[in-house]
Order: C-alpha cells, then sequence, then structure tokens
C-alpha cells in the first residue's frame, strides 16, 4: 500500500506542473473558496511507552476531502501510518501503527498529520474516537487522542 502511495504522489508532483504549464496557468493554488490544510494527531500515553494505537478522525462540521497522511514525530512512528482506503470514501478515515522496537514514546506525541482539502467558507470540526492505544507487552494503556489544526496553504 505504501508503495502504491508513492507512485501517486510522484505521478502528481509531474503531472500537475505539467498541466499547470500547459493551461496556462502559473500558480498551483486550488479554486477559490477551498484550501489545503494539515491537522496533526497527538496521542498522550502518559508516563506509559507508547507502541500501538488506532483512531477513527471524522469531520463533524464542514466539508473536506482527506488527500493525505504522514507520519509522526517520535522515530518509532515516523512511518506512515496504515489507514483503511474504504473510509474514505465516507468522509472519515481510520489510522493505526504499531512499533515492536525499544525507543518509544511517552507522554505527548505527534502520531499523525492528516492533510485535508477543505471546501468552502465552513471551517472544519473534528471528532476523533481512540479505538485502542496499547505498550509493548500487547496491554491497553490509557491515553488521550486530540488534534490541533496547521496552517492553510
Amino acid at each position: 500500500m505504501k508503495k502504491i502511495t508513492s507512485i501517486i504522489l510522484a505521478s502528481v508532483c509531474v503531472i500537475v506542473p505539467v498541466w499547470a504549464q500547459q493551461s496556462g496557468r502559473d500558480d498551483l493554488s486550488p479554486e477559490p473558496g477551498v484550501r489545503f490544510a494539515p491537522l496533526h494527531v497527538y496521542l498522550d500515553s502518559g508516563d506509559r511507552a507508547l507502541a500501538a494505537y488506532q483512531f477513527e478522525l471524522t469531520a463533524t462540521a464542514g466539508q473536506i476531502e482527506i488527500v493525505g497522511v504522514e507520519g509522526g514525530e517520535h522515530e518509532a512512528f515516523t512511518e506512515a501510518p496504515y489507514y483503511d482506503p474504504a473510509a474514505l470514501a465516507q468522509d472519515r478515515i481510520i489510522i493505526a501503527a504499531f512499533n515492536t522496537g525499544k525507543n518509544l514514546p511517552t507522554g505527548r506525541t505527534r502520531v499523525a498529520t492528516v492533510h485535508l482539502l477543505i471546501k468552502g467558507d465552513v471551517e472544519p470540526e473534528y471528532e476523533l474516537n481512540l479505538t485502542v492505544a496499547g505498550d509493548a507487552d500487547g496491554e491497553k494503556i490509557p491515553a488521550r487522542l486530540t488534534c490541533e489544526k496547521g496552517e492553510s496553504k
């Protein structure tokens, strides 16, 4: 799945500039009323080491399209997490990742960034549901999931 995503992203990086040049557009900005913005997702596992997580993100207001997902800030979760492509068709996403290594984050860490195409003037609102967070022994741990809006582009 990650190879397919990389191929698609590489293709877009080649095709869009060529399209823009051929169409006479000298910028790559979206249509009026449309903007791109990241949504950073954080998980706080307290003093427990985080080895795995799964959550669902849904927009409860506004009109969005999820256009990409990238990994988190700690080296245990820098790779893009797994997600359910079927859920994308329903304006929601289920994201999960795990790491069996020894160097795992504790406390609050950014586990993913979801890239959004926001349509219209209504500022989106989001609902996060943490399905599970676990430690390296496979034990469920209490954790808190939050998100922060990044700067629009």
